[in-house]
């Protein structure tokens, strides 16, 4: 039986955009996905390869496609990632996705290697989707006027938290979430990581918030061709002698 995500024009597009690539949703990217058309936040479990972003980037686009009405001009998605290697190719990769699909939303990195008139130009009119690190997410919200980049906010994605759970880079974020849900009370939060060991305590250490909260693990055992790509770079820098800790950025 189909659930009631399954049966919306949203999904529907999303299904027959995926089928154009050869692609088919894994069961946690769909979960995923009908949680947070029910209003869920969570967090998404799943080997690195697995496509965990596109279980939460493509619930934002679903959620759009089935309620236009309730989305507004400006920053819809921030990103948060530690990893300075990743912004641009995730970036890229849902800039793709967005173009293919027919939407005109707009993709950005900030992060220490953003050129100062990048900068500038997206704090005057911010992008619709934000990719950024807990640092240079820090410098924007000492901005003056800073609440009215969040205003239209729907959701916050935090990449990579097993690798912020426990560090100054995930206390930073953990602050800066607080600060966005002060601003915005009902946006979504939704972490995304590898395997961790204690999933209860990893969810209420990013969200120890009175919301519907979640936990997706993913159960397959196939990787994501889509994100073979990113997998295949982490192991030449590797194998070229870069440290997880050098793909690190402010």
């Amino acid at each position: 039986m189909k659930s009631n995500l399954q049966n919306t024009n949203g999904y529907e597009i999303i299904q027959n955009w995926m089928k154009g690539k050869g692609m088919s949703p894994f069961t946690f990217q769909q979960e995923t996905w009908e949680k947070f058309s029910r209003d869920y936040s969570g967090m998404v479990i799943a080997p690195t390869g697995f496509g965990k972003t596109y279980s939460v980037f493509l619930a934002v686009i679903t959620d759009f496609l089935n309620q236009p009405e309730k989305y507004h001009d400006g920053l819809k998605l921030l990103w948060i990632t530690p990893l300075r290697a990743l912004a641009k190719d995730i970036g890229k990769a849902m800039s793709e996705a967005i173009d293919e699909i027919g939407l005109d939303w707009e993709v950005a990195v900030r992060n220490g290697d953003t050129p100062r008139e990048e900068r500038a130009r997206q704090t005057r009119k911010m992008p619709d989707i934000l990719i950024i690190t807990p640092e240079s997410l820090h410098l924007l919200l000492a901005q003056k006027q800073h609440q009215k980049f969040f205003k239209n906010l729907k959701c916050i994605a935090v990449d990579e938290w097993h690798e912020l759970l426990g560090t100054k880079r995930g206390v930073l974020t953990e602050l800066a979430v607080s600060r966005l849900v002060s601003y915005q009370a009902k946006v979504k939060i939704w972490g995304i990581t590898a395997t961790i060991g204690n999933l209860d305590e990893a969810l209420d250490v990013l969200i120890p918030y009175s919301t519907r909260k979640t936990k997706v693990v993913a159960k397959e055992k196939n990787k994501s061709t889509f994100f073979r790509f990113f997998l295949m770079k982490w192991k030449f820098c590797r194998g070229q002698g870069i440290s997880g800790r050098n793909w690190l950025i402010k």
